[in-house]
């Protein structure tokens, strides 16, 4: 009972962290300046008048549409976009045996799996909206994506590599007793043209307004498929949840912690 206790309490203090990270993207999403990019190339050009370029920081929310000449490539589906994240999951059995209290053995086939590989990459992109254009550093952004790709594909069994669309693997010898089912593909990617809600710093960097990461560690850095609104409505609803959850796992977990501990004696 102590033991268990304990493990609450444990999962009570990571919903902690969880919820107060929920409850700080709740507040950058409130506090962040509703801005048009006019707006923003207006006052880079205001204070560069005044004090110098370069001195733009401006903590703002801008919505638009998404532009790139080059875009990426996704690894996988081969999507046009300007972010993607990969992963391809192994999926094996092996037999696994125990022994019970009487010296029989049993033995049972067991499924798993393990990530082969895995790949994520950003590339800076435009944000175009009705008054101009500016540009944006995804670099350490909390970036929302479309899942374009979760296919299973059985293992090819005279095969020494794997392929899906521009990714390659060569498998090495032998898979430590493990008989392979097959793999897993998935890829999730920021797609070109998509309207998004970018909320983030914003610097005048070489003449150019750009929206990158805030220096400030309670303000985030969001990119967003989804509306202030719905962004706003879906992080409140995630950061009550977690409060429950936390405040039910640290009080059942000192209750029983206690009782454990008097039982014991």
């Amino acid at each position: 009972m102590a033991i268990f206790g304990g493990i609450l309490i444990v999962i009570g203090i990571i919903l902690f962290f969880v919820q107060k990270n929920y409850s700080t993207k709740l507040q950058s999403i409130r506090l962040a300046t509703a801005s048009t990019v006019a707006d923003l190339q207006r006052i880079a050009s205001e204070i560069a008048g005044e004090i110098g370029s370069g001195n733009l920081r401006e903590y703002v929310k801008v919505r638009g549409i998404i532009r790139s000449d080059r875009p990426l490539i996704s690894e996988l589906k081969q999507e046009p976009c300007v972010h993607y994240t990969m992963r391809v999951v192994r999926e094996y059995e092996e037999e696994h045996t125990t022994r019970d209290s009487e010296n029989k053995t049993h033995t049972e086939t067991r499924r798993g799996s393990e990530t082969v590989s895995s790949n994520s990459q950003a590339i800076p992109f435009t944000l175009r909206d009705n008054s101009g254009e500016l540009v944006v550093n995804p670099d350490g952004g909390n970036i929302d994506t479309v899942q374009v790709l979760n296919e299973f594909r059985q293992e090819n069994s005279s095969g020494s590599s794997i392929s899906f669309g521009g990714f390659n693997l060569s498998l090495g010898a032998g898979m430590g007793g493990r008989r392979t089912i097959g793999y897993r593909y998935t890829e999730s990617i920021l797609p070109c043209d998509r309207e998004v809600l970018v909320i983030g710093t914003a610097a005048d960097e070489g003449g150019q307004v750009t929206l990158r990461k805030p220096i400030q560690s309670d303000k985030k850095f969001i990119i967003s498929l989804k509306s202030e609104e719905e962004l706003a409505k879906s992080t409140a609803n995630a950061a009550k949840w977690y409060l429950y959850g936390m405040v039910a796992c640290l009080v059942i977990g000192a209750i029983l912690l206690i009782l454990g501990l008097i039982l014991k004696k």
